[in-house]
Parts: C-alpha cells; sequence; structure tokens
C-alpha cells in the first residue's frame, strides 16, 4: 500500500498561517490546522461564522500532507524560506492511503428523522422502504441530515405539513422556501412530503449544482437557485420558510426572511446555539410570534408565525 508523509509541528497563529501558504504554494498536498490546545482544558471554542470576529488561537497544531515521492523536510526547509521564517520543530509521520471515498462514505449511514422520514445516503438501500425516503449524496455541500440541526428542521417541517391528502391541487398545498439551502435537503423533503412548491437559495454554485442533482435523484420538481436568481419579495412570498444557517447571518437577514413570509405563514430558523436563542428571537420579534424554542445537543430550532399585519 503507498503512503503519505505528515509533517506535524506547533507554530505561533501568525506564523502558521504563512506557513501554511508557503508549504501549499510549495506542493503540499494539504494543510490542517487546530487549537495546540485542542483536547485540554485550555481549549477555546471558536465559531467561524460570517460577521463575527473570534481572537485566533494563539498557537496552531499544524499538520501537512506531503506525496510520498517529495522530499519532506527539503519542501518544509524551501517554506520556511519563503515565509521567512525559521526552521520549526516537528515530527514525520507515515499515513496509509486508503480508499477515501469509502472511507468517506462509511461515516453517513441512514438516518431515521422519525418513523415516518428516513434519510438514505444515495450509496445505501432504504432501511424502510414505505418511509418517506430522502436519497441524498451531500458532494460539496453542507447537509447530510446527521447534524442536529438539520434534524430539527426536518421534524418541524414534518410537523407543518402533516395532514395533506392527496386531493388537494398543487396550488393548495404550502409553498416552501429553503433560505441557505445546501445539499437542498430541505426543500426535497418538503416536496416529499406534500408541500406545493419548494425553492432553495444558496450563496454557493456548488451546493446549488449538489442540490439540484439530488432533486433529480429523489424525482422531485425543486427549483434551485444563487441568490442573485431569487425573486425578490412581494414577487416571492411563501407560507414555510426555513433557514438552517447560523446565528449572525439569521441576525443580518431578519428583513428580508420576514419579507419572504406571507402574513400568517410560518417561519423556522435554525444553526443557532443555546444562548444565541432569546437574542435572535428579540431581532425577528417586530414580525414574527414564536414558539418555545427545540433544542437538541446545545443547538436549537426557533419556529414563528408572521403578524398578519
Amino acid at each position: 500500500m503507498n503512503t503519505l508523509v505528515a509533517l506535524r509541528m506547533e507554530l505561533d497563529s501568525a506564523d502558521a498561517d504563512r506557513l501554511g501558504d508557503a508549504m501549499m504554494a510549495r506542493g503540499a498536498l494539504a494543510v490542517t490546522a487546530e487549537d495546540a490546545d485542542a483536547g485540554t482544558a485550555r481549549e477555546v471554542p471558536v465559531f467561524d461564522e460570517p460577521g463575527n470576529d473570534p481572537s485566533s488561537w494563539p498557537r496552531l497544531r499544524l499538520e501537512v500532507l506531503v506525496a510520498t515521492g517529495d522530499d519532506p523536510l527539503q519542501l518544509l526547509e524551501a517554506a520556511c524560506a519563503d515565509a521567512e521564517m525559521a526552521l520549526p520543530q516537528y515530527t514525520l509521520n507515515q499515513v496509509p492511503d486508503a480508499d477515501w471515498v469509502r472511507a468517506t462514505q462509511a461515516q453517513f449511514g441512514p438516518i431515521a428523522i422519525s418513523s415516518r422520514l428516513w434519510i438514505v445516503p444515495s450509496w445505501h438501500s432504504a432501511p424502510e422502504p414505505a418511509a418517506v425516503n430522502l436519497l441524498l449524496d451531500p458532494g460539496v455541500a453542507f447537509g447530510t441530515g446527521s447534524h442536529p440541526t438539520t434534524r430539527l428542521c426536518l421534524q418541524w417541517l414534518e410537523r407543518q405539513l402533516a395532514g395533506l391528502t392527496p386531493e388537494l391541487s398543487p396550488d393548495m398545498r404550502p409553498r416552501v422556501l429553503d433560505y441557505g439551502c445546501g445539499s437542498g435537503i430541505l426543500a426535497i423533503a418538503a416536496m416529499k412530503l406534500g408541500a406545493g412548491s419548494a425553492i432553495g437559495v444558496d450563496i454557493d454554485a456548488g451546493a446549488v449544482l449538489a442540490a439540484r442533482d439530488n432533486a433529480i435523484r429523489n424525482q422531485v420538481p425543486c427549483e434551485f437557485v444563487t441568490l442573485p436568481e431569487l425573486p425578490p419579495p412581494p414577487a416571492l412570498q411563501v407560507d414555510l420558510l426555513l433557514a438552517n444557517i447560523l446565528a449572525n447571518p439569521l441576525r443580518v437577514l431578519a428583513p428580508v426572511l420576514a419579507a419572504h413570509t406571507r402574513p400568517g405563514g410560518r417561519l423556522a430558523l435554525s444553526g443557532i446555539l443555546v444562548p444565541q436563542a432569546d437574542d435572535i428571537m428579540q431581532r425577528y420579534a417586530q414580525w414574527f410570534d414564536f414558539e418555545p424554542p427545540l433544542e437538541d445537543e446545545g443547538w436549537v430550532c426557533l419556529s414563528g408565525r408572521r403578524h398578519q399585519a
């Protein structure tokens, strides 16, 4: 079996940034960084979300993956010269090669969201064929269904769409907007659970492509667009709006999401940590009446109804 070589070292944050960039420029296969105190009582959690400006970890643990045929020490010396810094202390470790696609797929098995709703990766068969099965291949997009925020949104969506009868025409069924759609999982679930229409939007063109592929795989007529293509309100107002993003973007987007929700329509917000919930509800209070938050593993889903006036 082929092996790769991993260079590991600890550096001050500024040095780690410079050296990591120089190593990639010199041909390293990958560079990863984490808090040098990770796994200890001194570890400092940092949530890297838009609008946040967390202080960097003072020291980083850097791991640089190098192809077997390259001389790792020569690469490190050249990168240090490029970064104008001294050679740091380091260790060298052999990393056995593997079937990384198979190893990654093995991490994701079918997930039961409820007795009725399952998420099934595209490389698995459905354990409950009679259930509503979402066939998913996340590709480069966020949204495998394994994260608590996604589960909370799916459970909320299932409750909103419960009880729809087959004889209802599409124009009498709820319209759904998934704002920050990622893999498309929420919009696709909405259609499979009986929504009349569903549109997903993301700033990442790669996510939109992955979502479109997932919609085809699930044989549902979802529409996925990048943000500039989304019709503005009031041209697009929906009955159910979901935004599983992060707290800071949700604060900024409050007027936009409110405008896309029709009077009397319902909103679900997730990607929010428990301590952030009250602040987010206050931000949206001028447009929505909220129900008690739903919590899963320290994350919450906030749901509310748009004021009629």
